[in-house]
């Protein structure tokens, strides 16, 4: 199934499974989300359940906090990636403090969905790439699936999850169909995964760019070069010890993402990694990722996007050492 179906079908699992699971967003309802990821669930499980609420950021978190306090598990849509900052207060000051504000005793069951990236030919404020802004703050966990089956296991874990679960979703594979089944054992929510075997240089990636990343190990395959693809899943925290052992064998890593450079998370990867793996390094860690300037007009989005060209090139400056 497609990837925007399996997060549906995973929502409406949780909600047949849990009479406390609630969906809550701009336009979730009638419409069914503006890409239809909660197309039908309204219908289904009542308006009580699928909740559509005002344009007000800010007012949907702090009602889902409050529900969480009372027992609730809310799955909040942020329509886009760049209309989460009005509640970005709300997310950082109350919902990632609240447990240790209480020494453990208040839980916070909160799932904040948000489309994010670009690629899809969007306006201003559609197609940020703002996970670093969360991964830095303590007390939030922040997925990023790449796949369908993925999307579907990772939605229920983070359903599950007593802590607060920031996913995003990227929309630009919300179409890519993969098989997907419900009655997998999944593995842990915050572990990396090894896609594509490799002994040369490894490429750590997350969300809507593991697919450029396998496309790219293609390519290279193409003269002579293996390169090992991992998707990590989770950006905080990091499965580091995966990374290491990938590293620890091939000896370069090249990390992608679409958020910028300056300040990304692949920082962090490439600082712990360089750390870790001193000694096995045959080259400094690599990044890929958009530019520190705001996200351009659609018309030259795809010069802004890093692409296979940008990708390659930093596989042979890897490979240059």
């Amino acid at each position: 199934m497609a990837l925007a179906k399996a997060i549906n079908e995973s929502l409406r699992r949780a909600l047949e499974s849990d009479p406390k699971v609630l969906i809550m967003g701009e336009d979730v309802g009638k419409l069914g989300g503006v890409f239809r990821v909660t197309d039908g669930l309204q219908k289904d499980f009542g308006e009580d359940r699928v909740i559509d609420t005002p344009l007000a950021e800010s007012g949907i978190v702090g009602t889902a906090i409050g529900l969480a306090l009372r027992g609730y598990r809310p799955v909040v849509e942020i329509q886009f990636d760049g209309f989460v900052f009005p509640a970005y207060d709300q997310i950082v000051t109350q919902l990632a403090k609240m447990h240790a504000r209480s020494l453990g005793k208040v839980k916070m069951p909160v799932v904040i969905r948000i489309p994010y990236g670009g690629g899809i030919g969007a306006v201003e404020h559609h197609s940020e790439s703002p996970e670093a802004l969360f991964a830095h703050v303590a007390g939030l966990k922040v997925v990023s699936p790449s796949n369908s089956a993925d999307a579907y296991w990772m939605m229920q874990q983070a359903i599950q999850s007593d802590d607060p679960v920031i996913y995003f979703e990227p929309k630009r594979r919300y179409w890519d169909k993969a098989e997907v089944d419900p009655e997998a054992i999944p593995g842990p929510l915050h572990a990396a995964r090894v896609v594509r075997e490799g002994t040369d240089l490894t490429l750590a990636a997350y969300g809507p760019m593991v697919k450029l990343c396998q496309e790219a190990a293609d390519a290279a395959a193409e003269e002579g070069r293996s390169l090992e693809v991992l998707d990590l899943r989770s950006i905080s925290p990091v499965d580091f010890d995966t990374v290491q052992a990938s590293v620890e064998k091939t000896r370069r890593l090249v990390v992608v993402h679409e958020a910028p450079v300056f300040l990304g998370s692949g920082a962090e990867i490439a600082a712990r990694i360089t750390e870790r793996c001193f000694y096995h390094l045959e080259a400094p860690v690599l990044r890929v990722g958009g530019y520190h300037a705001p996200y351009p007009p659609a018309r030259i989005e795809e010069d802004y996007l890093p692409d296979l060209d940008r990708v390659l090139d930093a596989v042979d400056r890897s490979l240059a050492y």
